[in-house]
């Protein structure tokens, strides 16, 4: 498959720079999986290591970025949930303000799908945030989110309930679970960023294609473009002629631009004069 490498560093470019559209582009990842699973895995895998850097060197907002883009394609049914409870229990595992703080930003995101998908896992995570509250060892602000989450999930977490409709465009049976772990040993593959040549470009450009219309729904709307410019054509033609007659039609400006800026001018020559004389 060629561009592998391009589209992956595309994506999580661009969720890194805009991670409020992270639904947006986890449901683009999504469509492709079901026709390119190893596109789906390869994001999979930089997204994981891209958060287990940053765990490591301590940057929350690659850290809070790259949480959100995991939590959206656990969302899209692209990741299994148990990555979402190994990365949680990572966490959580050493409580500190900021990974505390990323663990409430993850569950918030993914929490009703959690809660469908595995509630006793869900269930675990909660008590842990329990514990971490009794203890009282965090910030009161960070205590204040754990409440704050609490009564989000009684509320049955509304406002982030699962895939939004309008994003909501893979079919469950069609959908392809990738099922990778925090611990496994995974490779960016950072030679798929580099351009090969394609012996059999022109056989490959043409499944391409196919493929291409069978996602974007082209096929359909092909035939009705070719109805369209029968129809434009046939405008075409009346408008030109309508065209013709508006230029042979005399333009008269009835806004006295002409007028205005001769009084203009007269004024300003007089104020600016010293005398009536000088002007």
């Amino acid at each position: 498959i060629r561009g592998r490498g391009l589209f992956a560093r595309a994506v999580m470019k661009s969720q890194m720079a805009s991670p409020h559209f992270s639904p947006v582009f986890a449901a683009l990842v999504a469509v492709v999986n079901t026709k390119f699973p190893e596109l789906g895995e390869l994001v999979l895998k930089r997204v994981i290591l891209q958060f287990r850097r940053a765990f490591k060197r301590n940057d929350k907002p690659v850290c809070v970025a790259a949480t959100r883009f995991l939590a959206n394609l656990i969302n899209q049914q692209v990741v299994h949930e148990l990555a979402a409870l190994e990365l949680l229990t990572v966490l959580l595992a050493s409580p500190t303000d900021d990974s505390v703080e990323v663990a409430i930003e993850f569950v918030k995101e993914c929490g009703y799908t959690l809660n469908e998908l595995t509630p006793q896992g869900l269930h675990s995570i909660f008590e842990r945030f329990r514990g971490i509250l009794h203890e009282g060892e965090i910030d009161k602000r960070v205590q204040f989110m754990i409440e704050g989450l609490f009564a989000m999930r009684k509320a049955g977490f509304e406002g982030k309930q699962g895939v939004p409709p309008e994003l909501d465009l893979v079919e469950e049976d069609d959908q392809i679970v990738h099922e990778l772990s925090l611990d496994d040993q995974l490779q960016a593959e950072a030679t798929l960023d580099v351009f090969k040549v394609d012996p059999e470009y022109q056989a490959n450009e043409k499944k391409y294609a196919d493929i291409k219309k069978e996602i974007l729904g082209e096929s359909s709307s092909d035939e009705d473009e070719s109805d369209d410019e029968s129809d434009d054509d046939e405008s075409s033609d009346e408008e030109d002629g309508g065209a013709v007659n508006a230029e042979q039609q005399a333009i008269e400006d009835q806004t006295e631009t002409n007028l205005v800026n001769l009084r203009r001018t007269i004024y300003l020559t007089i104020m600016s004069s010293l005398d009536f004389e000088e002007a």
